[in-house]
């Protein structure tokens, strides 16, 4: 696609919600999960909480989602949480923003990828020992869909993502029907037990408070990934910034509808779940060996009739497609957040660039990596990886709101008008409220997850900081360095120009690159090669002769059988005779057809270009000879990511008349 052609990737609404919208809406498939999970450790005499936390959870996502709709009317040029901190609390916090966030959104492929998998592993048990294979392949197919461009990656998952809510629903009236008609249905967990963890039996006091605020922040998985709409606003129709408000409010009313319904539906079905089967009293069979259904499985399974009916299986399929392509949240979130950063200098300048469908690859591949990897180094497990998320977002929050609280500090001073005044007050006492409720939220995530695993979080955010941080100071010093102060002192000319071809033998590509370095006309011109065997070194010199080639050649002993550096030293003894000149090297290569034989050909060629680029006042000249085998390269090949941009070929020559997009 031109780049011209960039409008045409804007989004409407219908398109932005499941791109940006699907990982707070997928979280309700484990957020309550996350909650029954910290409870249980207590037994099931701590259940009765789970009401209590949930309207917690339900009053803070209402908080951060309308805090977030002021951010994306104040800043509607991208950016979130970043653009809100840097802007008002300065580029340090700015920088401790756009770490935590990058964490995090690596977190959120990871946990939602493998969460997934575990709903289909609930449908189809047997797939158990392949988890770790489905969920790179899940990684890798969004990578690829999210390659050919956010439009194209919108339409494809649109459909999931609106089946999953409305199955959701369905599921959610049907149970509440039948329990108000007397037909509550049961999970199949219900008539199990659930032992006490020792560490956690008879808790009181500050220990069960700490379980409860546990509970609480392993709820607040819910509120992942609200913050994309604010880092995507660009990418909305216009007018972006209300289009953006919109889809934000429609996101936070349905994450909260389908929490509170299914959170409702686990407490009536009587759902039981732990972190060990072991722990479930009245299991029949090797506990070792049972692997128990997620909540939501057990839901659709009690509402719907069995594990057989066909509403679990759609629930589950629902469930699992869009829980795997909440991943794409992170997948538009994670490169646009990149190429602003790449744009401020805090990340290599790859990261700003398009690819062939307008997307930003480089961020996207450089984000499938880092997530597999992580979910092959934690085997695709979401108790293991959940400890590690959600950290990173509530700092984002927390510091873009108290950003906002600022923002609107320095608009009252300005503006004169009751009305605008009013509403800025308001948006700052909802901003204000969100900081505080946010901020305490983080605590409680910090003291509660640090030590089951969050700190590596903590230390991944504090080294991406620290590497942009030095990303940024290798830039401002490269700028500086190359800052022209004196144009007419940088266009003197060098007082000579000296040659040198380098010669391993007499032959074709030799001869065509002396006479390229002739018509480079140098103020002087001569050919060097190296001895390392006497007998060989004398034969090229005889036939040298015998060509009658009126460029001098000149030979360097070698007794250690070394080429590289006897040529390097040589051409940096020139230099320092005659400081003011320039040497241009000129290097014949090969040019081939197959990767099989770069490893034949031109290793001293390129030993020799390492060396001699850094050595000052010395230019260095491939000059290429095209093997038969490198007509092959010609031929059309099969399109792949950047090859348009980088010129390789892409099939036969359109037909004249013929219009392309």
């Amino acid at each position: 696609m031109r780049s011209e052609e960039l409008h045409e990737t804007l989004l409407p609404k219908r398109l932005a919600l499941p791109i940006f919208a699907s990982d707070p809406l997928s979280s309700v498939a484990y957020a309550t999960q996350e909650i029954l999970l910290v409870l249980t450790l207590g037994g099931l005499a701590y259940l009765h909480f789970t009401p209590w936390i949930a309207a917690s959870v339900v009053a803070l996502m209402a908080v951060v989602v309308l805090s977030y709709r002021q951010v994306v009317h104040a800043y509607p040029s991208g950016g979130g949480s970043y653009e809100v901190v840097s802007t008002n609390l300065g580029p340090t916090a700015g920088l401790v923003v756009a770490a935590s966030l990058l964490v995090d959104y690596v977190m959120t492929v990871a946990v939602s990828v493998a969460s997934g998998v575990d709903n289909i592993i609930s449908a189809v048990p047997r797939l158990a020992d392949h988890r770790v294979l489905m969920a790179i392949g899940f990684v890798a197919v969004l990578t690829a869909m999210n390659l050919r461009g956010v439009r194209e990656s919108g339409r494809a998952f649109a459909a999931p993502t609106y089946l999953f809510i409305t199955g959701v629903l369905v599921m959610v009236v049907t149970g509440l029907i039948r329990y108000a008609l007397g037909d509550a249905p049961v999970a199949e967990s219900a008539a199990y037990g659930v032992s006490p963890d020792p560490s956690d039996a008879n808790l009181t006091g500050l220990a069960l408070l700490m379980l409860v605020l546990r509970a609480f922040s392993s709820g607040c998985t819910a509120l992942t990934g609200v913050e994309a709409i604010s880092n995507g606003v660009p990418a909305f129709r216009k007018p972006k910034s209300r289009n953006a408000a919109e889809t934000l409010t429609a996101m936070g009313a349905l994450a909260i509808v389908m929490f509170v319904g299914v959170t409702a539906l686990a407490l009536i079905t009587k759902v039981h779940i732990t972190d060990d089967a072991c722990r479930l009293t009245g299991l029949t069979g090797d506990c070792a060996s049972y692997t128990q259904r997620t909540v939501i499985a057990q839901i659709a399974a009690a509402v719907f009739g069995g594990e057989h009916s066909v509403g679990f299986y759609v629930i589950q399929a629902a469930t699992a497609l869009v829980l795997i392509l909440a991943a794409n949240t992170a997948f538009n979130g994670f490169p646009l957040l990149a190429s602003i950063l790449a744009q401020h200098r805090y990340l290599p300048h790859q990261l700003h660039n398009r690819g062939d469908r307008l997307a930003f690859s480089n961020g996207i591949l450089a984000l499938a990596v880092v997530a597999a990897l992580l979910l092959w180094g934690f085997k695709a497990n979401v108790t293991s990886l959940i400890h590690l998320y959600i950290l990173g977002v509530f700092t984002a929050f927390t510091l873009s709101q108290l950003g906002m609280v600022r923002h609107w500090n320095s608009e009252l001073r300005t503006e004169r008008h009751p009305a605008p005044r009013r509403r800025h007050h308001t948006a700052r006492v909802i901003n204000a409220l969100g900081s505080v409720v946010t901020g305490l939220v983080l605590v409680i995530v910090l003291a509660t997850k640090f030590t089951e695993g969050a700190w590596l979080a903590v230390l991944a955010a504090i080294v991406l900081w620290v590497m942009m941080r030095g990303i940024r100071r290798h830039y401002d010093a490269t700028s500086a360095e190359l800052a022209v102060a004196d144009p007419k002192g940088e266009l003197t000319l060098p007082s000579r120009v000296l040659g040198i071809v380098l010669v391993s033998t007499l032959h074709k590509p030799t001869l065509r690159a002396l006479a390229y370095a002739r018509a480079f006309r140098p103020d002087r011109l001569e050919a060097l090669t190296v001895s390392v065997d006497r007998d060989e070194a004398a034969a090229l010199l005889r036939r040298w002769e015998e060509y009658g080639i009126d460029v001098p050649l000149k030979i360097i002993d070698s007794p250690y059988r070394e080429v590289t550096r006897p040529v390097v030293e040589y051409v940096r003894s020139i230099r320092r005779e005659s400081p003011r000149d320039i040497v241009a090297v000129f290097i014949p290569e090969y040019v081939v057809g197959h990767w099989w034989e770069n490893l034949l050909h031109n290793q001293s060629a390129l030993w020799l270009k390492n060396r001699l680029l850094f050595t000052p006042g010395v230019m260095v000249t491939s000059v290429p000879w095209q093997l038969t085998s490198s007509a092959h390269a010609d031929r059309p090949a099969a399109r792949a990511p950047g090859s348009f941009r980088r010129g390789e070929p892409q099939g036969p020559a359109p037909r004249a008349g013929t219009r392309h997009r």
